[in-house]
């Protein structure tokens, strides 16, 4: 980059800065939002080579900053968000140059006809959509063992702490991947099951995936309507915070988030160094540690003892009823056929993908793009009426619902009386996600070899508030993020 005074912040500011500390450049005049754009995209396309995390950028990004930049002039800024860049994951609708593919190849010329409310939220305030980030293909809802990352539009999304050697999480991997290598100030992801946890795990960020209802569904591509929802992916607490005040609402034609306690809550009121104290907080390992590592194991105990000493009640070993029940994800497979049919009947009509059946056509027709991992999972969902009128699905939303509620997260918080749950790593992010509750995602310390290590707080729904408190508290005693170290050849 030849212009010295953005090489100097490249070199010496714009790694690991928060949002805070970008809007305070901007105020002051030391730094404007078409400058951070700038910046941000010098990075794109230096280190993204490497870790395939971004799918296009915004062509009217750096006009969009600049006027930005005109109007904090004129008459001041919308929010602490107002000339921050953002990256939004691909399966997330914006009406402008981009596309949105969830990865797929199928939807590769997509755009779609109008910006989900998520896009909607982030214009108002003053963010600047920088472009759409790799993803797990169709969310991870199309086969069997396909790899965290991968899509056929994208390729394979890396890890940035040891591309090759770490798994970067799934479906959100390009999100993840893209602000723990601070090639944007944050991201938006969406979970179905664990895919804004995961990969905020993967990559030492915070992540939080709220209650379902707290931001509106609308325009996002589906899976399963019991479980979707988006969410903030940010390198602190507080910048994911920032930008849970600025998604979060309701909205008409999502009838859920009409359920939505904290549509005027300022979030950023909860981030509270001493939100630890205090806090009965139940410890759940017992059913959750089949896939930890020794080192997984030792972190998470050494979290603990940070919850301790912060004056937090520990209460070990909590029971959760569901911690090995015979868990299915029946509910999503009937679900996605219909969801996802109603979206693709409302993209452009140039778009020849019209249905699940059409989807499933076209890869049969390109196997060697489309069929690297098969296609079992949507077939499955084709199978089915599509009507919802199936007994076995009705059945399984009922064990769904009952299971992760009344004999999972609420069973624990009323037995032992808590206020936060704490998970190794994402191991419960299925409980939570198919009682539609709360969970934040922390990082907690790295592995021997180097590979990063999160912890969950989870709770009951609208508790948002009494995670953050504690999640925050935790951050700010341990402050263990630390970014990867990127190179700009064939290494990082």
């Amino acid at each position: 980059m030849e212009n010295p005074k953005l090489k100097k912040y490249l070199d010496h500011w714009i790694e690991e800065a928060t949002i805070t500390q970008m809007q305070e450049k901007m105020t002051s005049g030391e730094l404007t939002s078409r400058e951070l754009v700038m910046m941000f995209l010098h990075r794109i396309s230096v280190y993204d080579k490497n870790i395939h995390s971004i799918l296009e950028v915004n062509p009217d990004a750096l006009h969009i900053a600049s006027a930005l930049d005109a109007e904090r002039k004129e008459t001041g800024a919308r929010s602490l968000l107002h000339g921050i860049p953002i990256l939004i994951k691909d399966n997330i609708d914006t009406a402008d140059k981009m596309h949105t593919s969830a990865g797929s190849l199928a939807l590769k010329d997509s755009v779609a006809l109008r910006d989900s409310y998520v896009a909607d939220q982030l214009r108002a305030a003053g963010a600047v959509i920088l472009g759409k980030t790799n993803m797990t293909e169709w969310a991870n809802f199309m086969a069997y063992g396909m790899k965290s990352g991968y899509s056929s539009r994208g390729g394979q999304v890396l890890n940035p702490y040891g591309p090759g050697q770490f798994d970067v999480g799934g479906s959100s991997s390009g999100s993840g991947a893209a602000i723990a290598a601070n090639l944007a100030a944050a991201a938006i992801g969406t979970e179905t099951s664990g895919s804004i946890l995961n990969p905020s795990c993967q990559n030492s960020l915070v992540g939080i995936k709220p209650t379902v209802g707290l931001i509106s569904r609308r325009g996002i591509i589906p899976i399963a309507h019991t479980q979707d929802t988006a969410g903030p992916m940010a390198r602190t607490v507080r910048d994911a915070a920032i930008l849970l005040n600025v998604l979060t609402g309701r909205d008409e034609e999502d009838p859920i988030t009409k359920t939505n306690p904290l549509a005027d809550k300022d979030f950023t009121e909860h981030l509270r160094k001493d939100g630890l104290k205090g806090k009965r907080i139940g410890i759940a390992l017992d059913g959750f540690t089949d896939h930890l590592s020794e080192d997984m194991l030792k972190i998470f105990h050494d979290a603990v003892a940070v919850l301790e000493a912060a004056g937090a009640e520990i209460i070990e070993h909590i029971e959760i009823p569901s911690a090995n029940a015979k868990w299915r994800y029946d509910v999503l497979t009937y679900e996605f056929k219909p969801d996802l049919n109603v979206y693709l009947n409302n993209l452009h009509p140039s778009i020849p993908i019209r249905t699940l059946n059409d989807l499933i056509q076209f890869n049969k027709k390109n196997p060697e793009t489309m069929l690297k991992y098969g296609q079992e999972v949507l077939i499955q969902s084709e199978a089915t009426s599509g009507s919802l009128t199936e007994a076995d699905y009705v059945d399984s939303l009922e064990f769904d619902y009952y299971h992760s509620t009344e004999q999972g997260i609420d069973y624990a918080l009323r037995k032992y009386q808590l206020d936060v749950i704490l998970f190794p790593s994402e191991e419960a992010s299925h409980i939570s996600a198919k009682a539609g509750y709360p969970t934040i995602a922390v990082p907690a310390g790295y592995s021997s070899d180097g590979e990063p290590v999160g912890v969950t707080f989870a709770g009951t729904a609208y508790s948002e508030p009494t995670l953050l408190e504690a999640a925050f508290a935790f951050e700010q005693l341990t402050k263990f993020r630390k970014a990867p170290v990127l190179g700009e050849n064939s290494a990082i």
